[in-house]
């Protein structure tokens, strides 16, 4: 029997992307503008600058070499990984500006969408929830299917924040910075849409050695590195110094706990009693994720702490149990874990900020937040869940010739790998 290779993408993948540049490029012609200062400070716009400048770099870092060098940890799924990291967080970049400057409406002016440090920022953010979201299907999509889906993911996202900030007037920033949360649900419905029978319990190919694991630790150490610069960006110059600082200690020794606690749980629940490097790679973040959506809300180290504490637990105990009894109950393959890595420590985070904010208001007024900060998580899940069922069912089409079973998990199906050339 001849062998069955992956379908060629020849037809879809660069019509797709020529057209979607296209139109790109058409709407930033006629709407997308440079956002001119008025040079009456030259000292305060160039320290402005400079500070904007360096959280742009930092979260760009994260974006392109943090996400794509984690993405590579799958044995025959490096090249996949990185290079199509790559190419969703740039196609993503772009509609993000295109969709925050159509709906949110300080992003415009007389139908003009005006690019500034922040408006770049905040479409970095957005992007960042699409790879969130690509971590759950990783390996068993196409690119065709991964572009459509972080277009779609990109505008379910900024329609949820423009939801949130029209409804029910919510803060900017805490809108935003429920990325982990929308992007994490948004993955783990379409992965149950587009579940395969095939890699029931465990793909012969989905699995790390000790060369993979080293190229996907230096990605956690890069997101590690500058995750206060992620959480913080979005504050600069909008909030004060003071509680700027606030925020960068804060999910610093967030993220301090997290490692300690991942390494602890890993051995503790090992049967072996070894470290599960899948684990360090993950769970060490998550107490950025957590701490990223109550940071408005902690003042105190030991309060980040222990939200890191908590979320590292969480995160380390659902990677270790939750993801098999997923697949085995629900038929939901989660390749990268984003369900524990990011969901479950943002939604933490979404506790930890209702809590503290309730202790610090009047008893008058707290049932009163207690619903808005009810609805805001609500209005999230709803969105995303909704949204990824949509574009799974979407995605399922036989039009987008998503790949075989066992070419899942597998570079050869989209790379060209010259050593297994066949010489005629």
């Amino acid at each position: 029997m001849a062998p069955q290779y992956a379908p060629s993408l020849r037809s879809r993948l660069p019509l797709v992307a020529f057209l979607l540049e296209t139109i790109f490029i058409l709407l930033f012609v006629f709407f997308v503008k440079i956002e001119q200062h008025e040079q009456n400070d030259r000292k305060s716009d160039s320290e402005l600058f400079i500070n904007s400048y360096a959280e742009f770099q930092d979260i760009h870092v994260m974006l392109f070499m943090g996400f794509g060098f984690l993405a590579t940890f799958l044995v025959r799924y490096g090249f996949s990984g990185s290079g199509f990291n790559m190419l969703l967080a740039a196609m993503a970049i772009q509609w993000a500006v295109l969709m925050n400057g159509f709906l949110l409406p300080q992003h415009h002016h007389r139908r003009e969408i005006y690019i500034s440090m922040k408006c770049i920022i905040e479409a970095e953010l957005c992007a960042a929830s699409a790879l969130i979201a690509m971590g759950a299907v990783h390996g068993k999509t196409n690119p065709v299917q991964l572009l459509l889906m972080a277009l779609v993911e990109v505008t379910g996202f900024v329609t949820n924040q423009w939801v949130l900030r029209t409804l029910l007037r919510a803060d900017p920033v805490y809108s935003i910075m429920l990325l982990h949360v929308f992007g994490a649900l948004f993955g783990v419905m379409v992965s149950w849409v587009l579940y395969r029978e095939g890699i029931k319990p465990v793909h012969e190919k989905e699995k790390i050695d000790h060369k993979t694991g080293l190229f996907a630790m230096f990605g956690t150490l890069f997101l590690w590195m500058f995750w206060p610069s992620f959480n913080s960006a979005l504050l600069y110059p909008r909030w004060e110094r003071g509680m700027t600082l606030t925020v960068i200690y804060g999910t610093y020794l967030s993220l301090a706990v997290s490692v300690v606690m991942a390494i602890s749980i890993s051995l503790l629940t090992s049967s072996k009693g070894k470290v599960n490097m899948v684990h360090i790679q993950s769970s060490a973040l998550s107490g950025g994720v957590a701490i990223g959506v109550a940071m408005t809300a902690v003042h105190t180290p030991w309060i980040a702490m222990t939200i890191g504490f908590c979320a590292s637990l969480l995160s380390a105990l659902g990677l270790r149990y939750m993801k098999n009894h997923m697949l085995f109950a629900f038929e939901c393959h989660d390749t990268c874990g984003v369900l524990s890595v990011h969901a479950i420590p943002g939604i933490l985070g979404w506790f930890a900020h209702l809590f503290l904010r309730l202790a610090s208001i009047e008893s008058t007024i707290a049932v009163q937040f207690a619903v808005y900060h009810i609805c805001v998580l609500l209005i999230t899940a709803c969105m995303s869940l909704v949204m990824g069922l949509v574009t799974g069912l979407f995605l399922k089409w036989s039009i987008w010739r998503p790949q075989q079973d066992k070419k899942c998990f597998d570079d050869q199906a989209f790379w060209e790998f010259p050593n297994l050339a066949v010489k005629k």
